[in-house]
């Protein structure tokens, strides 16, 4: 191994990178230690006022966020987003799914939709590693599964109900993993049935939770699905018991008290700077900087090559053959700067740095800066 040393002064002033879990402001770090705040709620009961009151705090915060219409609700539960693929699978889909992979995540839920025996097989709209499918209307299907974003390859896509040929809105839910998307990227409520995340990417919280803002439409077929004896659902992936206890502000199973007080912290603090405009505006900015740095370098290059698919949450940065980026990665984290490896699964010769709206846009600058200086000196 190469014994680099980075000038402390060109270093990030926080050296976290990571996909997710992701960066933890210090800010929120320091009031969760609060004996005044976060930490007279740890080993406390969820089902009694001060930790429903912190339910509350999340259940609010989504819902301004996004800008929920009316009818739509905010529904939390443990297992995170794959736990919420099953869910969708016993209590959203009906008969038949359509879905957009492009990816180790996008890929999933159409796999456990396909295992299911009491649906029919979906339909799969596929692409190359680094773009994107579009999904069209089908009248076989009755809901359409989109990823906002790829984490495992930096793809991002628009969210929008697929049309018509009359440009008509088509029948069926439209169910959208948000995990790394979810605060970072902008949507509009009206596009989606169900924008499902867990919170440890642009929430900079922990992991262990899911959270899905849902459309009336989707309320309805949860409880005629799961409340109305139509099929059989596993206790843990009932999505009406969920429900019915999200609106009582307490999950069904015993939270993680801390991820859910690190979620409300985050989401205050983008709520109280401007919204989904503020959170979105950093990771624009930080997108901007990773992107034109590697349009401009002479070792790496963008993987994703529409701009318009590049995701401003995470960001893929192939090298050319010459260079080793698993080395190159290796020495950064010697230098604390920590987490650009690559997803572990596509194989390639890059890095993956994370863009979510707790890191400061400066850092990745700095970050860029950074590998300049290691490059010239593997």
């Amino acid at each position: 191994m190469h014994d680099i040393a980075i000038p402390q002064e060109m270093k990030p002033g926080d050296g976290r990178f990571g996909a997710g879990p992701s960066k933890v402001r210090p800010e929120a770090l320091r009031a969760l230690a609060d004996p005044a705040r976060g930490a007279k709620l740890l080993g406390t009961s969820h089902r009694q006022a001060p930790v429903r009151e912190l339910v509350g705090r999340v259940r609010s915060g989504v819902a301004a966020l996004f800008g929920l219409p009316e009818g739509y609700e905010v529904v939390l539960g443990n297992g995170g987003t794959s736990a919420f693929w099953d869910m969708a699978v016993f209590c959203l889909v009906e008969e038949r799914s359509a879905h957009a992979s492009f990816g180790e995540f996008s890929s999933r839920f159409a796999e456990r939709a396909a295992a299911a025996p009491f649906l029919a097989e979906p339909v799969v709209a596929s692409s190359e590693l680094g773009t994107h499918p579009e999904l069209l209307a089908d009248d076989r299907v009755d809901a359409y599964a989109l990823t906002h974003n790829e984490t495992s390859t930096g793809v991002q896509m628009a969210v929008e109900r697929p049309r018509t040929p009359s440009g008509e809105p088509a029948p069926g839910l439209v169910l959208v993993d948000a995990t790394s998307a979810a605060g970072g990227l902008g949507v509009e409520a009206a596009e989606f049935d169900a924008y499902y995340f867990a919170p440890q990417k642009c929430f900079g919280s922990d992991g262990g939770l899911w959270c899905a803002c849902l459309s009336p439409a989707a309320i309805e077929r949860v409880e005629r699905l799961a409340g109305g004896g139509a099929r059989f659902v596993p206790a843990f992936l009932d999505l009406r018991a969920a429900l019915q206890s999200s609106r009582a502000d307490y999950t069904v199973n015993t939270p993680a008290i801390a991820t859910l007080f690190l979620f409300a912290e985050q989401l205050e603090w983008f709520n109280s700077n401007g919204g989904l405009g503020f959170s979105a505006a950093r990771c624009d900015a930080s997108a901007a900087a990773v992107y034109s740095w590697a349009e401009r370098s002479d070792v790496a290059e963008p993987f994703v090559k529409r701009p318009e698919d590049r995701s401003h949450t995470v960001a893929t940065i192939d090298f050319r053959d010459s260079l080793d980026a698993g080395r190159l990665a290796a020495v950064l984290r010697q230098n604390g700067i920590v987490d650009t490896d690559p997803y572990r699964k596509l194989g390639r010769n890059q890095l993956r740095i994370a863009l979510f709206p707790s890191i400061d846009p400066a850092d990745v600058e700095a970050l860029t800066a950074c590998i300049d200086y290691v490059v010239e000196r593997l």
